[in-house]
């Protein structure tokens, strides 16, 4: 859970320096069962406003496996079209972004895209042309931060040892 609310605060400040209002976790968006994405824009693209979802995927769990045996990136891809279905009436209103990355380092190529064209609108925004460079790093760097709380978790605590 800690990577997904650490991506989404990583995007929704990325709309923030890009100039984009946002909206985190806004109710009401999908009417049939109240689920919410994790977060809304104003106006993105053409009028229409951008709602997103994060999820982080573990590559390494047995349900994965097959999937990421056969390329890399195959089980981001699969939970952003898990998520697209997830949110598929919000299609009328709202342009939906999956948000999917591995645990070890994959993303889907729509966001790809995605990542690329905000952290664009970020550099006009700014003048720094390395921005979109910049959001890529800091979503890579959450995802590090989280396998080393993960992998650090792996060892037995020692009495007397304060981890």
């Amino acid at each position: 859970m800690l990577p997904v609310i650490n991506a989404n605060e990583c995007i929704s400040r990325a709309f923030s320096a890009a100039g984009i209002p946002v909206r985190k976790e806004p109710a009401g968006l999908v009417q049939r069962d109240g689920k919410r994405p994790d977060g809304c824009t104003l106006p993105w693209r053409g009028g229409k406003p951008l709602a997103w979802d994060v999820t982080v995927c573990t590559t390494v769990a047995e349900s994965c496996v097959s999937a990421t045996s056969q390329s890399a990136g195959s089980v981001a891809q699969q939970a952003a079209d898990r998520k697209c279905q997830k949110y598929g009436e919000l299609s009328a209103a709202y342009e939906f972004q999956p948000v999917a990355v591995e645990t070890h380092g994959p993303i889907d190529d729509a966001m790809v895209w995605f990542l690329s064209d905000l952290g664009c609108k970020i550099s006009e925004r700014s003048g720094d042309p390395l921005y979109g460079h910049f959001l890529f790093q800091r979503i890579s760097v959450l995802i590090q931060r989280f396998n080393a709380i993960l992998f650090h978790e792996t060892f037995p605590a020692e009495d007397g040892i304060d981890a």
